[in-house]
């Protein structure tokens, strides 16, 4: 670990009012635009409105197709409209895309709301971490950026908790409550993202927005981007490991294996809510891990660790699994904010940031489209424990050829800086 990267990890000082108020925006809006009042009984949802488990997924699977057709066209809108604004339509879709299986609980209307769903996080999912990182450098606070993306996802996290385990007990009492509350919530966001302060243009990498002639354009700008950054793509590769892990554990198979378990579905809330517990642990102690490693070396090293504990669940029973679940989870909150901040720390000044954060966002929606798909197979076969081992497998040897490429630019990096050929 550099001694210059330890001191600037432990000289953090308090940014200033400007800065701070919108910190405390963003994480409002991060809690509220994703507290998923429904995402521990949502399986259980559809499977009480009659669709079958190849349903389900292959509803999934459509969702991050469509998430992977919407992103690069959102991130578009980003760069040319402004993230602040992006971020209030993204609100606005969330919204309307929770009301949709109260008028429609249906395939029909669950397909409707998934596809509104990825309509509504492809147009923030860019949009809002380069607001977040460009408003900060613009005020001169960039060091703040890795704490208060911890933060607002710590934040979010510790929200889930105290509301999941409520969410069996209100559908007794209206059954379609999840998604009454969660539209709500993102109504609530939209607030938080009408608050936020207008950024300036950013400096170099292009042309102003005003100068922009069309899509193409844009596009082949931030092509153009992305060819000069040696390490972006490498970097964004190994970002797969980290989200396609977290996804496809905490929402396609969370409750078949805890079904697969034997654990009721009333105790579903409660377990997700200890894994939140852990992942919010972790998300708001990210300094621990940078004050001991770089960065690339933390993120693959949490992956390695999010893959062996799913592993582990194979030989373990009922509490075995919750308690590896949680590890799962905390290494999941560690890595997250580091892995986004390698990715925008790579990406140079340029009007086009939001657009290169959704390719990221296209490659792991599109690994997990794939493992959605093979997790329905997987499932019919009744190879859950399969599934997980050649998961582990798979994601070890993506981080191992990630390494040995990433080892290399550096070595090449350091010849350079030498004078060497």
């Amino acid at each position: 670990m550099p001694i210059s990267l330890r001191t600037r990890v432990k000289r953090r000082v308090r940014p200033p009012a400007a800065v701070l108020r919108v910190i405390r925006l963003n994480n409002g809006f991060q809690l509220l635009f994703n507290l998923l009042w429904w995402m521990p009984v949502f399986y259980q949802y559809q499977k009480q409105a009659g669709l079958s488990d190849s349903q389900i997924f292959g509803i999934q699977s459509v969702y991050y197709v469509a998430f992977c057709l919407l992103e690069i066209p959102t991130g578009f809108i980003a760069d040319r409209i402004g993230q602040r604004r992006c971020m209030q339509l993204g609100a606005a879709a969330m919204t309307a895309a929770n009301i949709l299986p109260v008028a429609s609980p249906s395939f029909a209307g669950f397909m409707a709301h998934f596809l509104a769903i990825a309509a509504a996080r492809s147009l923030v999912s860019g949009a809002s971490s380069a607001y977040l990182y460009e408003y900060l450098h613009e005020h001169g606070a960039g060091e703040h950026y890795v704490q208060a993306e911890g933060t607002a996802r710590a934040l979010g996290l510790w929200a889930k908790i105290a509301c999941w385990p409520l969410v069996g007990v209100l559908m007794h009492v209206r059954h379609e409550a999840p998604y009454v509350l969660t539209a709500l919530s993102t109504l609530g966001s939209l607030a938080c993202a009408a608050a936020l302060p207008a950024i300036a243009a950013p400096r170099g990498g292009g042309q102003p927005p005003a100068e922009r002639v069309g899509l193409l354009d844009s596009a082949r700008q931030a092509a153009k981007v992305l060819g000069t950054s040696r390490s972006l793509g490498p970097l964004m590769v190994q970002g797969v490991a980290v989200f396609t892990l977290a996804r496809i554990c905490q929402v396609n198979l969370f409750q078949p294996l805890l079904l697969e378990k034997d654990l009721p579905v009333a105790d579903h809330g409660a377990v997700l809510s200890a894994m939140t517990v852990a992942e919010a642990v972790g998300s708001a102690r990210t300094g621990w891990l940078r004050s001991r490693l770089a960065d690339a070396t933390v993120v693959t090293v949490l992956s390695v660790i999010m893959a062996l504990t799913l592993a582990a669940t194979t030989l373990s029973g009922g509490l075995g699994t919750i308690l590896w679940l949680c590890v799962f989870a905390a290494a999941a909150g560690l890595a997250y904010p580091v892995q986004r901040n390698l990715i925008n720390a790579a990406i140079p000044p340029t009007p086009y940031r939001a657009t290169l954060l959704s390719v990221e966002s296209i490659i792991d929606r599109g690994v997990c489209a794939v493992v959605a798909l093979a997790v329905g197979a997987y499932l019919a076969a009744d190879r859950l424990d399969a599934l997980l081992v050649h998961a582990a497998a798979g994601t070890c040897l993506l981080l191992l050829v990630v390494g040995v490429v990433l080892g290399r630019l550096r070595r090449d990096g350091v010849r350079r800086a030498a004078g060497q050929p």
